[in-house]
């Protein structure tokens, strides 16, 4: 066997670890069940935002959040507004939230911002019974706090993650993509998680938490992808994140593409650095205890973002058909895994048709990421808490 046979085949080897993994999840997705809800009064719940430089924004988010299907009376917002210098503090207590202003420039981030409040302001949420976290700019849905109570009444739950998805899948070709995304990261892979290891990975908004939790730990991770890092300190503890699919936020994401390719720097950039400190020891401990959930939760770390694993499939289509023909069937079938992966996200979410339609662009969509990975291996990364600017600002601002 020649050198490049050699290296086809390696290819055509490593590809089948990830696209199998990818294929038990969907399948587990589809007997994920979310469990019965109890027969309990709504809790209650505090909603925590921290926000940095959010005026334009947190008035809506907070009207929004008292506007919900829930008990007013059973129902307190707070906004952490961190290091900022517009109105977002004076919009946030004019919308009706209890307002605590945070300066530390030498210390910025949301995992800072949020481990002060906690930290230091124990005595205005301790008798609150649950805390759900939500961004300044998210789109809350109606029945989003309630179902977030109906999981937290449940004795075995002290965490749970809400859906995170896409406010404005009809804005763009980047949005749409992004909406698909969401269905296949954050619907189909946290229900195939529940039903394999009875755990999820916090997303960041969305998020609800017994107050006990929060009294116990405050919020420990600092790092860009924080919601990761606080996901496995709580696995390692033996603290399970639940999922609840009917819990629903959504977010707005930017078209423009200097706009979205500084949002994915951080992002994924973030993400990298994490596996590298975390996955050593996820891995550790799945050789000592023998515990099948540091293995998932090594599995969905370490498992690269579907731009990349398209990326790798075509390589490994090229290499294969150059030096490898008759294993080409091999290739095919991991073709249809990861279209069935996709799919699979569009159906349980129930995906527009806009949606469906706009998958025809993910091919540009892998190019444009491209650059982005390259800069993350030959260069250094902005992993700060900044603020990526929205399709709202563009008129206060000149157009990227």
């Amino acid at each position: 066997m020649t050198l490049m046979e050699l290296l086809a085949a390696a290819m055509l080897g490593g590809m089948c670890l990830p696209v199998s993994y990818l294929l038990v999840v969907t399948i587990a997705a589809y007997r994920f069940k979310k469990p019965i809800a109890p027969d309990t009064p709504p809790l209650h719940l505090g909603v925590l935002i921290p926000a940095h430089n959010e005026a334009s924004e947190i008035g809506k988010t907070i009207q929004a959040v008292l506007a919900s299907d829930y008990p007013s009376d059973r129902l307190t917002v707070m906004v952490v507004a961190d290091n900022c210098n517009d109105r977002t503090a004076e919009e946030a207590r004019m919308a009706g939230a209890q307002v605590f202003e945070r300066r530390d420039p030498a210390h910025p981030g949301k995992g800072q911002a949020l481990d002060w409040f906690l930290s230091r302001c124990k005595d205005r949420y301790r008798r609150l019974d649950g805390i759900v976290i939500i961004d300044a700019d998210v789109a809350i849905d109606r029945l989003c706090l309630r179902e977030i109570s109906t999981s937290l009444s449940r004795p075995d739950v002290q965490v749970v993650q809400a859906y995170n998805g896409v406010s404005n899948p009809r804005a763009g070709w980047r949005p749409a993509l992004c909406d698909a995304a969401f269905n296949v990261f954050n619907h189909l892979r946290m229900a195939g998680a529940m039903h394999l290891a009875g755990t999820v990975v916090l997303k960041g908004l969305g998020m609800g938490f017994r107050t006990s939790v929060l009294l116990r730990y405050g919020w420990p991770a600092h790092s860009i992808v924080e919601d990761q890092e606080f996901t496995l300190m709580l696995l390692g503890d033996g603290i399970r994140v639940h999922y609840n699919p009917d819990a629903v936020v959504r977010s707005e994401m930017v078209t423009g593409g200097d706009r979205a390719a500084g949002q994915r720097s951080r992002w994924e950039g973030g993400r990298f650095a994490l596996i590298r400190r975390m996955a050593p020891m996820l891995f550790r401990r799945w050789i000592a205890r023998r515990d099948s959930r540091f293995l998932h939760a090594l599995c969905e770390l370490t498992l690269p973002p579907l731009s990349l694993l398209v990326l790798a499939t075509g390589l490994t289509t090229i290499s294969t058909a150059l030096w490898l023909p008759q294993w080409l069937r091999l290739v095919a079938m991991q073709w249809l895994v990861l279209a069935g992966y996709v799919a699979s996200g569009q159906i349980q979410r129930r995906a527009s048709l806009s949606t469906w339609l706009y998958l025809v662009a993910a091919p540009f969509f892998v190019l444009w990421k491209i650059p982005l990975y390259l800069k993350m291996v030959i260069g250094s990364q902005l992993l700060d808490w900044s603020r990526t600017s929205r399709e709202g600002d563009v008129n206060k601002t000149i157009a990227p």
